[in-house]
């Protein structure tokens, strides 16, 4: 008789019989994990005749409680131990799994049935940790900040904060996380407001690098590397100089770009950047034309692409950070960082992030601090007092006075007694450290007015207040003090008062100035040998301003200090992309020859031709060998006035009416 007909005349079921310990080898999983995981592999049992497939392989965790010791695990679980809660069963054939399984657990020890359950308990903790980070994920109700000030807790790191006064850190360090203009204003608004839409953006990057200076937009053109390098010149005495590179390629659009700044026409910039869309100086001259007609989205957006091109053509050892990198201005190749840094962090002011406009302006700074090509030092006091980093004014003052004489130009000897004013009037410092800043800075500004007579009446002017008689009438500050300076102190004053006139309106500002000004007036009138010394120093010191300092006043476009440029100055032609540059230019290539076309065109097009700052005559040469030579600029302003005097002195005579006047055709026209 067959194993068959025993079964049925015994009553058993199909799959009852007894099992083994080592009948079924397999890891049973919940049903929601299963989804997760996805698919496992399948094995085949023989139960009886047919072939019923059941969930099966290795589980990881099982493998990770501990090694295996001579074919058993510590805790005494064998390799093919069965175990309980299978819940993967297909619609076929349910309820003889089902009998099976029962027959199982029943087979199983306590202890394999324990050790499932902490397998069941591990997976549901490890279900909802998932759960949890997907719902914070999906709905975004977490603030950013809040999520990485947890991630940073659990790992033991702390976020960089701003470094205390005491820290050795150089004066000119630059920190990486307030070079992003979004962390200032979420400091301001709020993660959610700044944020908005940006934050499922973030992960479908498609730009190759991660930059500091700027953010990549998904509406730049594909970035394709122009022919853009960087190389390490040398490395001295901490400090490594480093210059940028121009490919023969660069090169080539760097002339068409010229030839296309020459023709004074912005439509043939937006066709050179059609095919070079991250040509540097086509960027910023564009940025320019787009600022002037009021476009200020557009020009910001070139800019930032312009400081993307650059940064990621950056030698691997550039630093942005350390203040110990240099490059030097006198290379065109250089130039185009720094003008394209001067004019982001002029958006960022407009913009309303004065903190991270400071840290552009320091970068710049720490470029070539001994020469400080656009003169920074102008500015940065400005930006410190905008940014209410009073500490950091006071300390770059204290740091480089003996050496620079900061308190020779007008901006730092007012904005540092400022400095300390404003430090003085918060509460939460202690009552000796704030009566120590009330008196520094009185000493400091009584400094000032005896050097700088000339500030006073027109500061109280901008601030809108009426001096006293006493005062307006007196020989030391009166009308007389503001004529008689020298012009190049005159320009200085003007592009301070100009700038930051408005951070004396407060009336405790102004009640302290009053103050000091009485005190100045009475050691004016005993006869103080300082004030003597002053007025002969102001005498000598302030003769001429140097190049740099007119080439920070083209750039600032603070129009009282435009106007007290020099005729010198303001008789040259000023290019966006480079202006007033140095008369000592280091050259690493040179602009092709080109002859003039004598002997092609009309005598109008040759007229125009002959007034264009580059032109030669045929088989003349460019005595300079540089990009068009160092007065590559001279000529724009005579071809203007000569075209407009030209379309002024044309008369078009009217053709139809001389012929209506005479028919016949007899006669001339008159």
């Amino acid at each position: 008789m067959s194993r068959r007909a025993l079964r049925r005349l015994r009553g058993e079921q199909r799959g009852q019989e007894p099992l083994g310990p080592g009948a079924l080898q397999f890891v049973l999983h919940d049903d929601d994990d299963a989804e997760e995981e996805g698919p496992k592999p399948v094995s085949y049992t023989h139960l009886g005749r047919g072939y019923v497939g059941l969930g099966c392989g290795i589980n990881i965790e099982d493998l990770e409680e501990g090694p295996v010791l001579n074919g058993e695990r510590p805790d005494g679980l064998l390799p093919g131990a069965v175990v309980s809660g299978n819940k993967r069963r297909s619609q076929s054939g349910g309820a003889d799994r089902q009998k099976a399984a029962e027959v199982a657990d029943r087979a199983a020890p306590p202890e394999r049935s324990n050790i499932s359950g902490k397998l069941r308990k591990k997976k549901k903790k490890q279900k909802n940790k998932k759960n949890t980070t997907g719902e914070i994920l999906e709905n975004g109700l977490e603030d950013i900040d809040r999520i990485l000030e947890r991630i940073e807790d659990s790992s033991g790191f702390n976020r960089p904060g701003p470094p205390p006064l005491s820290s050795k850190k150089h004066v000119l360090y630059v920190e990486h996380r307030h070079l992003n203009p979004d962390t200032e204003l979420k400091r301001y608004f709020g993660a959610r407001a700044v944020l908005g839409e940006q934050r499922p953006r973030q992960r479908q990057r498609v730009y190759p690098k991660c930059t500091w200076l700027t953010t990549p937009k998904s509406t730049w053109p594909r970035y394709t590397k122009p022919g853009l390098s960087m190389r390490l010149l040398e490395s001295k005495k901490g400090l490594s100089s480093f210059a940028f590179e121009h490919s023969e390629e660069y090169q080539q659009t760097q002339h068409k770009f010229l030839a296309a700044v020459e023709s004074m026409e912005p439509n043939n910039i937006v066709v050179l950047l059609q095919t070079s869309p991250y040509h540097v100086d086509s960027l910023l001259q564009l940025s320019d034309a787009c600022r002037f007609q009021e476009d200020q989205e557009m020009a910001r957006d070139l800019v930032e692409r312009a400081l993307y091109s650059m940064e990621c053509a950056f030698h691997p050892l550039f630093s942005l950070t350390s203040g110990t990198c240099r490059l030097d201005y006198r290379r065109p190749e250089n130039r185009s960082f720094y003008l394209a840094l001067y004019k982001q962090m002029s958006f960022l002011e407009k913009r309303g992030c004065p903190r991270t406009a400071l840290e552009f302006c320091k970068l710049i700074l720490s470029l070539e601090p001994d020469e400080d090509p656009l003169c920074m030092l102008l500015l940065i006091d400005h930006l410190a007092l905008r940014a209410r980093n009073y500490e950091y004014l006071i300390r770059l003052f204290q740091e480089w006075e003996a050496h620079r004489n900061l308190s020779q130009l007008p901006n730092f000897a007012f904005s540092v007694p400022l400095a300390y004013f404003l430090l003085s009037q918060q509460a939460d410092l202690p009552e000796q450290e704030l009566s120590s800043a009330r008196e520094q800075a009185s000493v400091l500004i009584r400094q000032a007015l005896t050097m700088f007579p000339g500030v006073l009446l027109p500061l109280l002017e901008y601030c809108s207040v009426r001096p006293d008689a006493s005062v307006a009438t007196h020989r030391f500050f009166g009308p007389e003090a503001e004529i008689s300076q020298p012009p190049a102190l005159s320009q200085l004053v003007s592009l301070y008062l100009g700038r930051s006139h408005f951070l004396w309106k407060e009336p405790a500002t102004v009640s302290w100035l009053e103050e000091n000004v009485r005190e100045v007036l009475q050691a004016v009138d005993s006869g103080d040998p300082a004030v003597g010394a002053c007025e002969s120093r102001r005498k000598v010191l302030y003769q001429r301003a140097p190049r740099n300092i007119h080439r920070h006043v083209v750039l600032s476009e603070v129009k009282e200090a435009v106007a007290a440029l020099p005729p010198d100055v303001t008789t040259q032609s000023v290019m966006g992309f480079d202006p007033l540059p140095p008369l000592d230019t280091i050259y690493s290539y040179v602009r092709p020859e080109r002859l003039s076309p004598v002997s092609h065109g009309n005598t109008i097009a040759l007229f125009f031709r002959s007034l264009l700052p580059n032109y030669t005559m045929e088989g003349e040469r460019l005595e300079d060998g540089g990009a068009g030579g160092p007065n590559h600029n001279q000529g724009l302003n005579r071809l203007m006035l000569a075209v407009r005097d030209m379309m002024a002195n044309f008369h078009f005579h009217d053709v139809e009416a001389a012929r209506e006047d005479n028919p016949e055709g007899d006669g001339e026209w008159d």
